[in-house]
């Protein structure tokens, strides 16, 4: 164990109870690799989910549907061997918890052997229930998902803001609460209007973590390409960029290849 691990403080489920609890904010990142993870966590991030974005973003699908189990735990190896602080999240991608409680546990225990994650996260409420339950029966932390599930995107057709109508936002309110009550540790709630996801924050006891979802619930969690401005074609109301890496990247390269074909790259101090 390095030196510096030792001296820092792992954050862990029980943590971010205690965070919600004293009304800290719990600032939440994805990562999908060594490098990323590394700059990320030492920058003092408290959760890092490893993504299905990872679909869109590294593999440049238009949805996060085709991922497979295999590339999240590829994916998640490289963020864990990344941290020393971070609590580490990885989505169960589509097709390995719905419908099959017994298939979501398989799914949920090779994620945690092969990566070594501290938690899974799944997308819906009351319909995928059981699976949430069966995981949790193994001892595995499970973080929830409701509001936009980007997974379920041919079945809603659209990315529009979620539970704007009652009924909705009702069954929104009724999902928390059953989530709450299975065990989940956390819920992320996408892309809902402001004042539903301040209710629901208020009406559950775990931390919910908000995308698109007002500022009044227990933290944030944005996709790290987008708030760093890697990806400039994703411009959604409730993204911040605090960064403009696409210029800077660029315009490094641009640079290189300049200086290459002028041959002022190598000079002579560069060389042996």
């Amino acid at each position: 164990m390095s030196t510096s691990l030792k001296n820092v403080r792992r954050v862990t489920t029980h943590v971010l109870q205690e965070m919600k609890a004293k009304g800290e904010k719990i600032a939440m990142l994805t990562a999908y690799d060594y490098s990323i993870a590394r700059l990320v966590d030492s920058a003092g991030i408290d959760v890092i989910l490893v993504g299905d974005s990872a679909s869109n973003v590294m593999a440049g699908h238009e949805t996060t549907l085709p991922i497979t189990l295999d590339q999240m735990i590829y994916h998640a190896q490289g963020v864990v061997r990344g941290c020393e602080r971070s609590l580490i999240v990885v989505d169960l991608p589509f097709g390995t918890y719905q419908g099959n409680s017994k298939g979501a546990l398989n799914s949920a225990i090779r994620i945690m052997k092969e990566s070594g994650a501290h938690a899974v996260k799944l997308e819906g409420g009351k319909e995928v229930l059981g699976s949430v339950e069966r995981i949790l029966s193994a001892g595995i932390p499970v973080m929830g998902h409701l509001g936009l599930t980007p997974q379920s995107i041919y079945k809603f057709g659209t990315y529009v803001v979620r539970a704007k109508e009652q009924e909705e936002a009702d069954r929104l309110r009724s999902d928390a609460l059953l989530l709450q009550q299975a065990g989940c540790f956390a819920i992320v709630l996408e892309k809902i209007p402001a004042k539903l996801a301040s209710e629901v924050a208020k009406s559950v006891s775990i931390p919910v973590i908000g995308i698109g979802a007002g500022g009044d619930v227990d933290g944030q969690v944005l996709v790290v390409h987008d708030m760093l401005g890697i990806n400039t074609e994703f411009n959604p109301r409730f993204l911040r960029r605090y960064a403009d890496l696409h210029e800077v990247i660029t315009g490094a390269v641009a640079n290189y290849v300049k200086d290459v074909r002028s041959r002022n790259f190598p000079n002579s101090e560069e060389q042996y």
